[in-house]
């Protein structure tokens, strides 16, 4: 912990920010959003759900539609939270006055970028590779890693698009493999579930394995809300270290493990 917060505060640290940030503030799960495409496309929710996973079910949305422009209206709507509800956010304070200088999030929602404005912190929003010229010395880049719900063509949401960025050959992931090799990482709100994250872990270690300079390796951690033992071994033979929470329920194992890090 000690060496954690002294690279925050260094600067040397980039913080990845999953959807368990989002649940604290109440923001629909991705079950939530899948009941909705069940009801979009006339079928019972139950029923729906056990027809494939989420990424599949999603595909066969966008198959079906054509398009996800009604999909990412309604999810527009649903993760448009209220300045108080983020204001009152202590992760997302927390987060904001920690003065990460990159941070890469997975959530499509903009209440990373709110909490920012709300407290007069200057950030650069990314979302694909024309806004990299925007970069401004001494902003956090806030750069939305599966997309933003404004633009439909940015959103990974399907099967399809998960497969290519999991190939992690865009514009965005060659600067994330550079931005991974000079920094430190920080997982935060992510779930041993999410495929996308553990092969970024893996392809993350196999870098710098092949590497001459392994021995220089910035040192990676994932903050786990609750024991993972099994979990907690992969993790750390890949160069992350875990970091455990000390309280059952998620949201106060997040804060106070945040807390910890002022």
């Amino acid at each position: 912990m000690n060496k954690l917060k002294k690279d925050i505060k260094n600067g040397e640290v980039i913080l990845f920010v999953g959807a368990g940030v989002s649940k604290t503030i109440n923001l629909p799960t991705w079950s939530e959003l899948i009941d909705y495409i069940a009801t979009d496309l006339g079928y019972d929710k139950t029923i729906f759900s056990c027809y494939g996973d989420a990424l599949t079910l999603a595909e066969y949305y966008k198959i079906n539609k054509g398009h996800i422009g009604e999909l990412r209206s309604w999810m527009d709507t649903q993760w448009n939270v209220d300045d108080n509800v983020i204001l009152n956010s202590t992760v997302h304070s927390t987060i904001v006055n920690m003065n990460f200088p990159i941070i890469y999030t997975t959530n499509y929602d903009h209440c990373l970028e709110k909490a920012f404005s709300l407290n007069d912190k200057e950030y650069t929003k990314i979302v694909s590779v024309d806004d990299l010229v925007n970069i401004k010395k001494n902003s956090t880049q806030i750069i939305k890693f599966h997309g933003d719900t404004i633009s439909d063509s940015s959103i990974v949401l399907a099967e399809s698009d998960y497969f290519e960025r999991l190939a992690f050959e865009s514009p965005l992931d060659i600067k994330l493999r550079a931005d991974m090799l000079s920094k430190s990482i920080l997982f935060l709100g992510y779930s041993l579930s999410d495929i996308n994250i553990r092969l970024l872990i893996y392809k993350l270690d196999q870098l710098w394995k092949k590497s001459n300079n392994n021995s220089n390796r910035p040192q990676s951690y994932i903050f786990l809300p609750t024991p993972n033992p099994i979990q907690e071994q992969v993790l750390s033979e890949r160069g992350v270290i875990p970091i455990v929470g000390e309280s059952i329920d998620k949201k106060e194992s997040m804060e106070r493990f945040l807390d910890s890090l002022k």
